[in-house]
C-alpha cells in the first residue's frame, strides 16, 4: 500500500501540454495559479468539461469480482495520522438554504439510501472499486431548500482543514453521495469515517472525507487542492 499522506502528482498529458506552454511564454506564476495563462486555459477546460457533464451518464456499475481486496484500497489523508470524529460529531449544513440543518449521521440514515459499487479514479493514474452507500447530495439539497441561486456546493472537513468546492450538475448528480458506508460495513476512519463525499463524476481529491459542513453557495470557493494549482473541476 502506498504512503497514506503522499501527496498526488498532476501526470496528466493536458498538465504537460499547460506546463510546457507556460514555459515557452514565461507567463505561469505558481503563487497565482488562477491568473494569466494557466489561468485562461483553466477556464477554458471548465467550461469544455462542463458542456460534456450529462447528468443521465452514470459511471458503470462494477462486479462483484473486481471490488479491490480489503486493506488495498488506498488511503489519503493530510493530517500527520487518521482523523477520528470529534466528541458529539454533526454535519453542519448552510449557505443559500431556507432551512440550515445539524445533522447527525442516524439523521442522514433515515434519509433515502444509495448504493452502488463503481471504479475510483485518482489523478495519479492509479484505479480500485468498492461499494459505497450514503444518501445523495441532492436529497440533502431538497431537505434543507436549496435556493436555485445556489449553483455551487461547499465541502469541508476535519483532516486539517481540507476541503473543495464543487459544479452544482456534478453535485447534484444521482451518483454523487454522502457516504457513511464502505463494503456493505460503516465507513471506516482510513477512509473518511464518519461522512465523506463519493461521486462517480469526480477525480479522487474532489471527494473531500471526514466531512462538517456542506454549504450551498452563489459562488465557487476553491479547494485545498485546487487552491495549489490543481484543476478545480477535475471531472472523469
Amino acid at each position: 500500500m502506498s504512503d497514506t499522506r503522499h501527496r498526488p502528482l498532476l501526470l496528466t498529458r493536458r498538465s504537460w501540454l499547460l506546463g510546457t506552454a507556460a514555459v515557452a511564454l514565461g507567463a505561469c506564476d505558481s503563487s497565482r495559479p488562477r491568473q494569466g495563462f494557466l489561468g485562461a486555459m483553466e477556464r477554458f477546460n471548465q467550461r469544455v468539461q462542463s458542456a460534456l457533464l450529462d447528468p443521465e451518464q452514470f459511471a458503470p456499475e462494477e462486479p462483484v469480482e473486481a471490488l479491490t481486496p480489503p486493506g488495498a484500497f488506498p488511503q489519503y489523508f493530510i493530517s500527520d495520522r487518521v482523523p477520528l470524529a470529534p466528541a458529539g460529531w454533526a454535519l453542519q449544513v448552510g449557505g443559500l438554504v431556507a432551512r440550515p440543518a445539524v445533522l447527525s449521521l442516524e439523521d442522514l440514515r433515515r434519509m433515502p439510501r444509495t448504493d452502488y459499487r463503481i471504479r475510483h479514479h485518482c489523478v495519479e493514474g492509479w484505479s480500485a472499486v468498492a461499494s459505497w452507500h450514503g444518501v445523495r447530495v441532492s436529497e440533502l439539497a431538497r431537505l434543507v431548500g436549496a435556493d436555485p441561486r445556489a449553483r455551487f456546493v461547499e465541502f469541508r472537513s476535519f483532516d486539517a482543514g481540507y476541503f473543495s468546492s464543487w459544479d452544482g450538475p456534478s453535485a447534484f448528480h444521482p451518483q454523487t453521495i454522502l457516504a457513511y458506508g464502505m463494503n456493505g460495513e460503516p465507513l471506516p476512519p482510513e477512509h473518511g469515517a464518519p461522512l465523506r463525499l463519493y461521486s462517480g463524476v469526480k477525480l479522487g481529491y474532489k471527494m473531500v472525507k471526514y466531512l462538517t459542513a456542506v454549504n450551498f453557495l452563489p459562488e465557487p470557493t476553491g479547494g485545498y487542492w485546487e487552491d495549489r494549482g490543481y484543476e478545480w473541476f477535475a471531472g472523469v
